[in-house]
């Protein structure tokens, strides 16, 4: 063997011995402990966050049907249903058309939808066969057709009795109630009817031409639906709709958008803790081994040897921890989930290796951001330490190890977000509020050590302690600090977050909508709707018209080519008018107009527009740009005015473009309205449908309790992800308080041998860790207050907010958690006999 090999042999005994002597003393077990935590905690996090986003998309896909939900006007072709179904989904098709429907002579315009059997891939019918509501997922049977009630009532039709549709007759044989699929696009608002799809095809009503929409739902596994990724754009550039929760269920997307934002940051906060938790006990870990290496250059031993033997030292410890971490990681998700399960009513997915390979990774990624640059000091040990006991090594400069640990965090913050800007801004934000943070920190221990005389006599000698132990004391509470600050900024997202869903949706939000008032009707409907409820929104006009040209040119041809086959181009839009801005409504740019649109005497002034933000950003358009519609067969064109955001997760009319008053009325126009009823709506909407049968009422109660469900059970998931933060909390706690343990041995040893008693010394440690705390915690309320407003203004979009109880809470309770953990850790001391007191000494 050669000598290399002899040299390396050498190494990988000596550091596997050392270790295996090491695994005795407390800081390496410490060490241990907090790299098994950091690993279990992400890994067990990571496994959590990993089944819950999966189970959270894949529930919020349920709203619409499937897993991936395809729409066309024409019947699909069979090789498209062959790649889905070879994917391994499961499919079922929809036909739906809007046609009238005739019983005794009357008659009532209704949306028709034929199923297949397979339907429904998920969730249950709510129907009424006549002995009361269940859920089922049985279907109508041939010559059947279940309807909606408010269609029975504008009939007054019971079980039983037979309605035209198209050249055949039907039976009612139940109250359809609620589909797993509701939607309520403009198609919905008409009364429904579901039936056999076969029947719908014999009807006689589905000939060509006919304004029809083929609708095909597709349930899978998770891979099988991303595999189907590639054959997306192909399919939308033949002009099918690929419907997705985000972009056509808004009020859905953007609160399963912002559940993720939230656990994405949960994961990114048990990183950094983790990261923390290593620092400080490989600090104490350093310093142990400052002997150690100073002998083993006295025997020759080079820098390049110590870094190798202390390098592979730490690495076979942090593979064991990174394993065993591993393994409690993914136990405990397990255990977690079945202790939960009742409270977290998702079906979870299998977990992935990915969060396995995350959590090792991360392990890794910590050891040598956290650790390494410490790890510097062996390395630069003196042999002369061994003879002169205050010779230390030159520390690693603190810009080191910031530098190395912010480079590492920023990794796994673009790892875990996969956003670079946002990874950057959090980066650069952290490092100065560090620097903030040191500089003030620097601040209150000389503070502290200038009004200590103050203090009681034992509260004083803490203090006193505290503040000129003021480097160790500085790493600690910043370290306190940032952790009681991500502990405090999940649990502020947390709340916050969900009284932000509550707020935007009330007890009192629109459950009905009312389409197709006409202009003569809309007196007498608003008298009688005023008298069923007293929670409805304005009427709007809407006039129905197609954008076709941007400043002259062909729109299709002005907008960025990946918007071209966007549906607001390819299909007429609701225009309305309006002198002032709907309540939910928000200017960004532009000035909105008031009063009534005269056209000037030259006939060249061009009304005045206002355009919904996020359409403008998709086509491109700004203020000065003029549109052109064509509104039955006639061109209008305005100029952009104004700019507006628009919420769409109200449940209230919303328009894209909306003109003054003056420019449309002269063009056919209906109204439209939403407003909220309590009790059972079919009853007290009954006399309304009687009085105006030609108005269409869409009952949206079932999608609010789908969103409700669907919010539900996200905020049961975020507090469940924030006790896992608590978690690491606790770990980074308790290994710094470990990692301070042998100065603070020394400290009371030295107060003993003056004759400190039993109490004297609690004392005097319960004051030293309750300032510790109380000034770790008024630090982490200033950090996770800047935090917070960061993170609300920029990140989240939410409206920023004081947390005025947070400044009282954190500090007290950081008094008393880091006093409750210090006097714990402190027993042992206490109970030492005096010559063991004098050892300790003796080892400073």
């Amino acid at each position: 063997m050669s000598r290399a090999r002899c040299s390396a042999g050498a190494i990988l005994r000596l550091a596997f011995s050392g270790l295996r002597r090491d695994l005795r003393a407390a800081d390496v077990r410490a060490l241990f402990l907090a790299l098994v935590l950091a690993v279990a905690a992400t890994t067990m996090i990571g496994f959590f966050l990993d089944r819950l986003d999966s189970a959270l998309t894949r529930q919020s896909g349920q709203l619409l049907g499937g897993d991936l939900v395809l729409r066309d006007s024409n019947p699909f072709d069979p090789r498209i249903i062959e790649a889905v179904e070879g994917a391994g989904l499961t499919t079922a098709r929809e036909l739906t058309l809007v046609t009238m429907a005739a019983a005794g002579g009357r008659f009532q315009l209704s949306t028709l939808k034929g199923v297949e059997p397979d339907y429904p891939l998920y969730g249950e019918l709510r129907v009424d066969l006549g002995e009361g509501p269940v859920n089922t997922t049985r279907l109508p049977e041939r010559g059947t057709v279940w309807i909606q009630p408010r269609l029975g009532s504008a009939l007054q039709l019971e079980l039983g009795d037979a309605i035209t549709l198209g050249n055949r007759d039907y039976r009612v044989a139940g109250w359809l109630l609620r589909e797993p699929d509701q939607s309520i696009g403009f198609s919905s608002f008409n009364p429904r009817v579901m039936m056999d799809l076969e029947d719908l095809r014999q009807s006689g009503l589905v000939q060509p031409g006919s304004r029809v929409g083929w609708k095909l739902l597709a349930a899978g596994p998770i891979d099988a639906v991303a595999s189907l990724d590639n054959r997306l754009e192909s399919w939308r550039n033949q002009g099918i709709r690929v419907i997705d929760v985000r972009e056509d269920s808004p009020r859905i997307g953007r609160a399963l958008e912002r559940s993720q934002q939230y656990l994405s940051l949960s994961g990114l906060a048990a990183v950094l803790l983790a990261g923390v938790a290593v620092a400080m006990a490989t600090r104490r870990y350093v310093e142990r081994h400052l002997d150690t290496a100073a002998l083993m250059r006295c025997f020759g031993a080079t820098q390049q040897v110590l870094t190798r033997v202390f390098a592979l030292q730490l690495g076979l410890l942090a593979l064991a921890a990174a394993l065993l971490g591993a393994v409690l990681g993914l136990i405990g998700q397990w255990a977690l989930l079945r202790l939960l399960v009742q409270f977290l009513p998702l079906e979870l997915p299998p977990p992935g290796p990915l969060p396995l390979l995350l959590g090792m990774l991360t392990a890794v990624a910590v050891l040598i951001g956290f650790a390494g640059p410490t790890l510097l000091r062996l390395k630069r040990v003196s042999a002369l330490k061994v003879l002169r006991r205050e010779l230390e090594p030159m520390p690693a400069a603190g810009w080191l190890v910031v530098a190395i640990a912010s480079l590492m965090f920023g990794a796994l913050l673009w790892l875990y977000s996969g956003n670079l800007l946002l990874s950057m801004g959090i980066l650069v934000g952290g490092l100065v509020a560090l620097a903030l943070l040191w500089l003030v920190t620097r601040l209150l221990l000389t503070l502290l050590l200038k009004l200590a005389a103050l203090l009681p006599a034992s509260a004083r000698l803490g203090g006193r302690q505290l503040a000129r132990r003021r480097d160790s004391s500085i790493g600690q509470i910043i370290a306190f600090a940032v952790t009681f600050a991500l502990m405090a900024l999940i649990s502020l997202v947390r709340t916050d977050l969900i009284s932000d869903w509550q707020t935007r949706l009330p007890a009192d939000a629109p459950n009905q909508f009312a389409i197709n008032i006409q202009p003569a009707q809309r007196d007498g409907f608003v008298d009688t709707l005023d008298g069923i409820t007293d929670s409805r929104s304005a009427l709007y006009p809407i006039v129905r018209g197609r954008l076709v040209a941007i400043n002259g040119v062909n729109a299709r041809d002005a907008v960025p080519p990946e918007e071209r086959d966007d549906d607001e181009l390819t299909r007429e839009i609701n225009l309305t008018w309006s002198s002032e801005m709907p309540d939910n409504n928000r200017l960004n740019t532009g000035e909105w107009f008031s009063g009534r649109w005269q056209p000037s005497a030259d006939g060249e002034e061009l009304p005045p527009l206002s355009v919904e933000q996020g359409i403008a950003d998709e086509f491109a358009l700004s203020l000065g740009d003029r549109l052109t519609f064509d509104i039955g067969g006639e061109p209008v064109t305005a100029e952009i005015t104004s700019l507006r955001q628009v919420d769409w997760e109200s449940f209230q009319p919303n328009f894209f473009m909306i003109f003054p008053p003056g420019v449309l009325e002269n063009f056919s126009h209906t109204f439209i309205t939403a407003f909220h009823v309590e009790g059972n709506p079919q009853q007290r909407l009954t006399p309304l449908i009687e009085q105006y049968p030609s108005v269409s009422l869409l009952d949206i109660d079932a999608v609010l309790n789908q969103v409700r469900d669907l919010l539900g059970q996200v905020s049961r998931a975020v507090e469940i992800v924030l006790l896992f933060i608590l978690l690491a909390g606790v770990a980074v706690l308790y290994a710094a308080l470990t990692a301070s343990r042998p100065a603070r041995e020394r400290e009371g040893a030295l107060l003993r041998v003056f004759g400190a008693g039993d109490r004297r010394l609690v004392r005097t440690q319960l004051a030293e860790f309750a300032l510790l705390g109380a000034a770790s915690g008024l630090l982490g309320a200033l950090l996770a207050e800047s935090a917070a407003a960061l993170l609300y203004g920029v990140w989240l979009e939410l409206p920023p907010r004081p947390h005025l109880l947070m400044w009282l809470i954190m500090p007290l309770g950081g008094a008393l958690l880091i006093g409750a953990i210090g006097y714990l850790l402190s027993r042992p001391l206490r109970r030492q006999a005096p010559m063991e007191s004098l050892r300790l000494l003796g080892d400073g």
